[in-house]
């Protein structure tokens, strides 16, 4: 299998993020790229597609954002990292603002996410390396992984947040759809809800997008992901959403799993992107599932059973210690 990654991918270290009313160390750290390049046998330098594929997906004014965001939050005086303190919420009239720490609120949603210097660039490698897996399975490969990091499903189109900045998976899907791919199908295993995947291909028929995931009635990113959130207008049914209570094995989510390969199969992709996170492993230190390693070869088994290419793009995972062996499994079920 081939698999695609940049060492710019790790440059990407915020210090700090805000969680549950205090500054504790950053969760989505270098060493878990590290730890799951490690393991990795012959690992590809990505292509560099550009741009134009990322805007296809992300708003410009975003990511005009991300790239100068931390050199005008300098300028500004402010310390540290550029990190949103207000947001505006539904209903407030949209305003044309120029204030750094105005587009740090419009351009995120949550203060757990901080940009850097050196966050754009890892984000764009992150995007070109799913992109290189993408035209790896478009070319006549079956499978292809690309280790994503920073990760993506959390980053609407103009939005950043959960530690996600760019949207891998949604870009990878849009790269595909501009390469005359008729239908592709977004398949979410990890542990919390890809709400900006979600939010993308809200109101599209073309993108079948299934998640399984906590609750999020208990777990981030609460707003989104409930079971009954099906897409709207042309993408009305083409959202599944599959929430698991906190401590959910591998019993029910397999099942949950099933379900959402049967969905996809009557949708008929031509194309299956995995959006793969490894924090529903037991043991994981921010998330509440109880999947052992050895369960990811088994869920790997089942979807690939079904057929489809398939792009599998790295999500979150916070056992640094763990995620090698994790990821591993995963990629052995192929």
């Amino acid at each position: 299998m081939r698999a695609f990654f940049d060492s710019r991918q790790l440059a990407h270290a915020p210090r700090r993020e805000l969680h549950n009313g205090g500054f504790i160390d950053y969760s989505e750290t270098p060493l878990r790229a590290a730890a799951i390049r490690a393991v990795l046998p012959g690992v590809e330098q990505p292509t560099d597609h550009g741009e134009a594929p990322i805007l296809a997906i992300h708003d410009a004014g975003y990511i005009d954002f991300l790239k100068t965001a931390p050199e005008r939050w300098a300028a500004a005086g402010r310390p540290g990292d550029v990190m949103g303190y207000i947001w505006p919420i539904v209903g407030r009239r949209p305003l044309k603002l120029d204030r750094i720490d105005a587009l740090a609120g419009q351009y995120s949603l949550d203060a757990s996410t901080p940009l850097t210097a050196d966050t754009w660039g890892a984000a764009y490698w992150s995007a070109q390396s799913v992109l290189s897996a993408t035209h790896a399975v478009l070319g006549g490969d079956r499978v292809a992984f690309a280790l994503c990091r920073p990760p993506g499903h959390h980053a609407g189109a103009d939005y950043l947040g959960g530690y996600c900045y760019l949207n891998t998976a949604a870009i990878a899907a849009q790269a595909a759809r501009d390469a005359r791919t008729k239908r592709v199908a977004i398949l979410d295993i990890d542990y919390h809800h890809g709400n900006g995947t979600q939010d993308i291909f809200w109101d599209r028929g073309d993108v079948f997008y299934a998640s399984i995931h906590a609750d999020p009635a208990t777990d981030y990113p609460f707003f989104w992901g409930h079971a009954d959130e099906d897409g709207e207008g042309e993408g009305q049914g083409t959202t599944l959403n599959l929430p698991l209570p906190q401590g959910a094995t591998l019993d029910a989510f397999r099942a949950a799993q099933a379900t959402a390969l049967d969905a996809i199969a009557r949708f008929g992709p031509d194309l299956l992107i995995l959006s793969f996170g490894a924090d529903t492993w037991d043991g994981d230190p921010i998330s509440d599932f109880k999947l052992t390693t050895a369960d990811y070869a088994t869920l790997a088994r089942d979807i690939a059973a079904r057929g489809w290419p398939t792009v599998i793009a790295m999500e979150g995972g916070y056992a640094v210690d763990a995620l090698g062996a994790n990821v591993t499994s995963l990629l052995s079920g192929f």
